[in-house]
């Protein structure tokens, strides 16, 4: 007798393979949340090591090489070029011609000039001679004067004897005293006119000297104005610039020419002014021109800073090399401090100095590296100073590592 089969239940086992396999699913999620997450691979990173020594503090900018000397030669006077007689860079002496300029109105004043000194030179000599001739009258007059008052005296004199005698009126006698009283007024007086004449004729001439002295300044100006048609070098050296042309005008003032001293330089540094704190006269320094360093100092810091640097003039101390010459590209570096017994390291590619930084230190033989905090001390162009966080010989990245703020591991590949 056949027994009847009941079909199994396929809904329940449906349901159970679902129940098995969302249990696995949240067992794996479960697991894979408490794993931490991989570290992020740094390729090829800047790595220095942490130094334990001295320390140099040095400040760089770029600049160029300008003349120690250059001597500016301005237009004296308003003119016409005819003729350019050098070129630049053509080295020239102390009364090598330049130039040949031309203005007949600058020539009409000079000689006005000339004429106003010498009628001023005429009036001065008419004066000395004026003065002295009224002074020598004045003097006879005196003498005229004391001679007349003499005779008045005695005359009084004889006239009160007479009286005491009865021989002459008492009328005479007093007329002859006044007339005595009257020529010793004149002789007085003459004799203050002398003094005072004699005391204004120096400052009388004095005056009319001191004219001549002023027309003959403006005489030698004026001449000048007219020798300064003809340009000149007015020391050696190289003519480093002259961009004038046949025929041109130029203005008074207007600068015609430049002559420098082609073996004489400095250095013209543009330091940054974040970096400039520490510059002061006399620091050493060394400047690159690219086909050599020479060595120098700094005699000259500009006080105040324009389009965010400073400019530091460098003498160059040491031989300039072959081929230096004036505006050229130069690099140069000065010594600000030398630091003694101090950690270090190479400037890191972010943070400032001066505070906290969060640097990678390797770890596991530089397979990886963990975040620290570092607090950084003074720095230098390529080197700061390590403050706390680190040790000598500790290896940490330098490179910027700014976009791996999120995690405090890394794997250095």
């Amino acid at each position: 007798m056949d027994i009847p089969r009941v079909p199994p239940d396929k809904r329940k086992k449906r349901l159970l393979q679902l129940g098995i396999g969302g249990g696995a699913i949240l067992l794996l999620t479960l697991l894979l949340a408490s794993l931490s997450p991989a570290a992020p691979t740094v390729d090829a990173p800047w790595i220095d090591s942490v130094q334990r020594g001295t320390m140099v503090r040095d400040v760089r900018g770029p600049g160029t090489l300008v003349p120690e000397r250059i001597r500016f030669i301005p237009a004296v006077a308003s003119a016409r070029v005819e003729r350019i007689l050098a070129l630049p860079g053509q080295t020239v002496a102390p009364n090598t011609v330049l130039l040949e300029l031309s203005n007949p109105y600058v020539q009409i004043q000079a000689l006005q000039a000339d004429e106003q000194l010498t009628a001023a030179q005429a009036t001065l000599v008419s004066l000395r001679v004026t003065l002295r001739n009224q002074q020598l009258t004045q003097e006879g007059v005196v003498a005229t004067t004391r001679t007349e008052y003499e005779d008045a005296k005695r005359q009084a004199l004889v006239a009160d004897s007479l009286v005491g005698h009865n021989l002459i009126a008492v009328n005479e006698a007093a007329l002859a005293k006044d007339k005595a009283a009257e020529l010793e007024t004149r002789y007085r007086v003459e004799q203050q006119r002398l003094q005072l004449m004699t005391e204004t004729v120096d400052s009388q001439v004095a005056v009319q000297a001191s004219q001549v002295e002023r027309l003959r300044a403006i005489t030698a100006f004026q001449r000048n104005r007219v020798r300064s048609l003809e340009v000149r070098a007015g020391e050696a050296g190289q003519l480093s610039e002259l961009s004038l042309q046949q025929g041109q005008w130029v203005t008074e003032g207007t600068i015609l020419a430049k002559v420098v001293q082609p073996g004489k330089l400095k250095a013209v540094l543009h330091v940054p002014e974040t970096q400039a704190s520490g510059l002061s006269i006399g620091q050493p320094a060394s400047v690159d021109t690219h086909n050599g360093v020479v060595q120098g100092h700094v005699t000259r810091i500009d006080p105040a800073a324009l389009e965010g640097t400073v400019t530091v003039e460098i003498a160059l101390d040491g031989t300039v090399p072959a081929g230096a010459r004036p505006d050229i590209s130069v690099d140069g570096t000065i010594v600000i401090d030398r630091l003694e017994n101090v950690l270090y390291v190479g400037r890191p590619a972010y943070g400032q100095p001066n505070g906290p930084i969060g640097m990678f230190k390797l770890v596991e033989g530089g397979k990886y590296a963990v975040r620290v905090s570092v607090r950084l001390g003074r720095a230098s162009v390529n080197t700061v100073e390590v403050l706390q966080g680190l040790q000598a010989g500790d290896h940490v990245i330098l490179s910027d590592m700014t976009r791996y703020d999120n995690v405090d591991r890394v794997r250095v590949k």
